[in-house]
């Protein structure tokens, strides 16, 4: 094999490995194809032309040079993600003895509250205005039920944009208690839905099939008849913030970011909270402890007596 074709061989034997074995989401191998792609270029440029000869100090100095051009703490950590997986697939393959980038640490990452919703913002963005109940027709339009499903739904149920967009009409009943959700990583998990979602459910599927073609499965469909894209959910999601009177722009992520606040609110409990959001690491979900925290100062800033006063 020329020199240098070996690096761009084994990522493509890792891009296979990823997309046949572990299943993971075609965007996440985009973007470690594209890291990979660019540390071959820069081993290349080195004279370093096969994974064996790679060794810590290359690796290194690949994320120092990236670091200096400005790129993102976290997206240094991806890089580095990337380069430990495929080196754990060549150790599988007999291929390399090593991982030389195990003890290497990117730049540590300012700690960032996700944005969420607060009850009644929520309240304001899924339930329909009084005029809007009212008005003639309203009720039967399946765009409508459809969109109040969706986003019923993705609150209730704590789901990623990808994971709602996946859902097939077989995955659910006429109203469905619970749904069998296929997440990151091709995890499984079994998620509740609660009485609001249910119904929206009921409505839509009893419309869905004037818009829906017959050899579609997915859940949600388009005016076209087709299953409806992250785009399209992620453009209804905004224009309907828009419309109810929201004052700034909304994305599917922030509704599944108020379900885990808002149940650790009630509950307390971070372990039910990780499971129903699917998170392989409970110290992805201890991020809604801070929200949580964060809520509660700012009900003692305005309620406490001796709080800081504006």
């Amino acid at each position: 094999m020329a020199d240098g074709a070996r690096l761009w061989a084994d990522i493509e034997g890792f891009q296979a490995h990823l997309r046949d074995e572990r299943r993971l989401a075609a965007l996440t191998r985009q973007h470690y194809g594209r890291d990979l792609g660019g540390l071959a270029t820069y081993l290349e440029q080195a004279d370093v032309e096969t994974w064996e000869a790679v060794r810590s100090h290359h690796v290194r100095a690949w994320i120092s040079r990236d670091h200096r051009r400005g790129l993102s703490p976290r997206s240094l950590q991806r890089q580095l993600s990337a380069v430990r997986g495929l080196f754990r697939y060549l150790q599988r393959e007999g291929r390399v003895d090593t991982d030389p980038a195990a003890d290497i640490q990117a730049p540590r990452a300012a700690r960032s509250l996700p944005a969420t919703l607060d009850v009644d913002t929520t309240a304001q963005l899924l339930d329909p205005p009084a005029a809007a109940d009212k008005a003639a027709g309203q009720a039967a339009d399946p765009l409508q039920r459809r969109d109040r499903a969706l986003f019923e739904l993705i609150y209730g149920a704590g789901l990623r944009l990808a994971e709602v967009a996946a859902l097939n009409l077989d995955d659910t009943g006429p109203r469905p208690r619970e749904l069998r959700v296929v997440g990151k990583g091709a995890r499984t998990r079994i998620v509740p839905v609660g009485r609001k979602a249910r119904e929206a459910i009921a409505d839509w599927v009893a419309v869905r099939h004037t818009l829906a073609d017959a050899e579609e499965t997915g859940l949600f469909v388009s005016r076209r008849g087709r299953r409806l894209s992250h785009r399209a959910i992620q453009t209804r999601l905004n224009d309907r913030a828009r419309r109810q009177g929201l004052d700034r722009p909304v994305h599917p992520h922030m509704l599944r970011h108020a379900f885990a606040t808002h149940l650790l609110e009630s509950s307390g409990d971070l372990r039910a909270v990780q499971e129903l959001l699917g998170h392989a690491d409970i110290g992805t979900t201890q991020i809604y402890t801070h929200l949580d925290f964060q809520h509660l100062a700012e009900v003692y800033d305005r309620a406490h007596p001796r709080a800081r006063r504006k």
